[in-house]
């Protein structure tokens, strides 16, 4: 890929420009109103459910999403859309439904603050350390995408491209804070939307409609679950069973329970309701994205042959490659820049939270227990740039792998997986122990880390498979043993666990609302869609 691939005009660098601007200007708008650590970590509690919505889905409609998401299309066909359907919507509502009002109640201000009162420091402690060093890691994927981005655009060296990008996030996230990272995302939402939309159908009128299309592919490619009984059957190498458990039960619950990045946006809702109502209303339109990202990985593969090819453009070029096929100039620039506004909703999104864990979690807790607000302001600016400076680093790991999807999927198995079991225990047993989480959580990290460098992925079939797999069996040791050294150390009391616990907690009620203001009855709304569009893709 040289510095040539997008013919861009001044129109387009005139769009590109007034955007940098627009999400710089809000940073310095939203300044002024950060007057306390809730203002700047946690918005005040105060955004209402639209909004928290919006930027809880675009948190994650980042690198991953794009990228990641356009180049799994590309490589696995229909059954990456296994990522929405299985692997996301479920987990979502679950944390509406039953994870919210434990975190939204208990006014904490991050994940790992609920394990400390849950369990004890220990655990807090280790989750805070490891959620800090995966952020940074995934917040490297979003800064090389856009470093990517601005190398092919305007043939700046990856180098410059990294460290332009970093220093946009920098300014408007240092200075408003998770309010303007969150009013950020809502914009990049529509213009993620308005720039990128277009790709599909102009894809598929090309190719001659849908089933044109898929006859161009492998067979496997265009069912969701009719090739899934063996894995041999399908280019991802998974089971139905892989899928369901290792992607839809561990991975899912793991990511869209227990990760702050997404988490924290339902901490910043202005009630209980709006807390839980924020990753239910998201489902709706997390169904829709895949016509955005995954299609266009089809398309992608059929026109170009030799991508993911020895020698050949990587599958995480296929969206970028069709934005050059398919804009003129003028509207090439409004594409272009919709993936750079995904680049920056992501690695936003990890940067508020690196600096919410890194103030609250390991500096008040460890370092400076006791300070004024303005204090910890200061050291969560401090840590943005820490954040930032080091996610330049780790950018060029995310660089080394042939799918930024494969990449990010390797950290959710180290560490999203192991935690969701220690979650589930924690929330839903109240026989669990503080020590049976600790070392629980402890003995699943460790063994995701040893299975990924003792099994090779060759053996599960793709490194996609791996990812599935891996997460299944850290969350299996996760369990087992938080169980065995839960029935060896004393449980805390009632009194300790009340509002922590599922049984030992109060449940909202809110049948006195309209039913479009139920989190249970939108819940199963957005089950009914999901399952009609699993059996219409079948």
């Amino acid at each position: 890929m040289n510095k040539t691939l997008f013919d861009a005009g001044v129109v387009d660098y005139i769009v590109i420009i007034v955007y940098f601007v627009f999400v710089i200007g809000i940073g310095f708008l939203l300044k002024k109103h950060m007057k306390s650590g809730e203002d700047f970590f946690l918005s005040g509690r105060s955004i209402p459910t639209w909004i928290t919505g919006l930027a809880f889905l675009s948190a994650n409609l980042g690198a991953l999403e794009l990228l990641g998401m356009a180049a799994n299309g590309a490589e696995y066909g229909i059954m990456t859309a296994h990522f929405y359907f299985i692997g996301a919507i479920p987990a979502m509502i679950f944390l509406g439904l039953y994870m919210m009002p434990f975190y939204y109640s208990t006014k904490i201000r991050s994940v790992p603050e609920y394990l400390k009162l849950r369990y004890n420091e220990a655990t807090r402690a280790l989750n805070a350390v490891t959620f800090a060093v995966m952020t940074i890691l995934v917040s490297g994927i979003s800064l090389y995408s856009m470093g990517l981005i601005f190398k092919v655009l305007i043939g700046w060296s990856l180098t410059t491209s990294i460290l332009f990008s970093a220093v946009v996030v920098l300014v408007y996230v240092g200075l408003g804070g998770l309010t303007s990272s969150i009013y950020n995302e809502v914009v990049q939402f529509f213009l993620i939307w308005l720039g990128l939309l277009p790709i599909p159908f102009l894809g598929l009128h090309e190719l001659g409609g849908w089933h044109q299309m898929l006859a161009q592919l492998p067979g496997s490619f265009g069912h969701l679950w009719g090739d899934t009984m063996h894995a041999s059957q399908n280019a991802m190498g998974i089971s139905w069973i892989g899928i369901i458990l290792g992607l839809g039960f561990v991975l899912g619950f793991g990511y869209w329970t227990t990760d702050f990045l997404v988490v924290q946006r339902g901490f910043a809702a202005r009630n209980l309701r709006s807390a839980q109502n924020t990753p239910i209303f998201a489902t709706f339109f997390k169904m829709v994205v895949p016509l955005l990202v995954i299609i266009p990985g089809l398309i992608a593969a059929v026109l170009f042959h030799n991508l993911g090819k020895t020698g050949g453009p990587s599958y995480n070029l296929a969206l970028p490659m069709l934005i050059q096929r398919y804009y003129p100039p003028g509207l090439l620039g409004l594409g272009l820049t919709a993936m750079l506004a995904s680049f920056m909703s992501g690695m936003a999104g990890n940067i508020t939270a690196f600096t919410s864990i890194f103030t609250y979690d390991i500096y008040q807790a460890y370092i400076k227990k006791e300070a004024s607000d303005k204090h910890y302001i200061s050291v969560g600016r401090w840590s943005i740039v820490i954040g930032v400076i080091v996610s330049i680093g780790t950018a060029y790991i995310a660089g080394s792998y042939p799918s930024v999807m494969d990449y990010m999927q390797t950290l959710f198995s180290f560490f999203n997986a192991p935690l969701f079991g220690t979650f589930l225990l924690g929330m839903f047993w109240k026989r669990t122990t503080a020590w049976g989480g600790f070392w629980g959580l402890l003995c699943g990290v460790v063994g995701a880390f040893v299975a990924y460098f003792a099994i090779p992925a060759e053996f599960y079939g793709s490194a996609q498979a791996g990812n599935f797999w891996r997460a299944l069996i850290a969350w299996v040791i996760t369990m087992v043993v938080t169980i065995a050294v839960s029935y060896f150390t004393k449980p805390k009391k009632k009194e300790e666990l009340t509002g922590l616990v599922y049984g030992y907690s109060e449940k909202p009620n809110y049948k006195h609302l309209a039913w479009y203001k139920r989190p249970g009855v939108l819940s199963i709304i957005s089950l009914i869609i999901l399952v009609i569009i699993n059996i219409w893709l079948w």
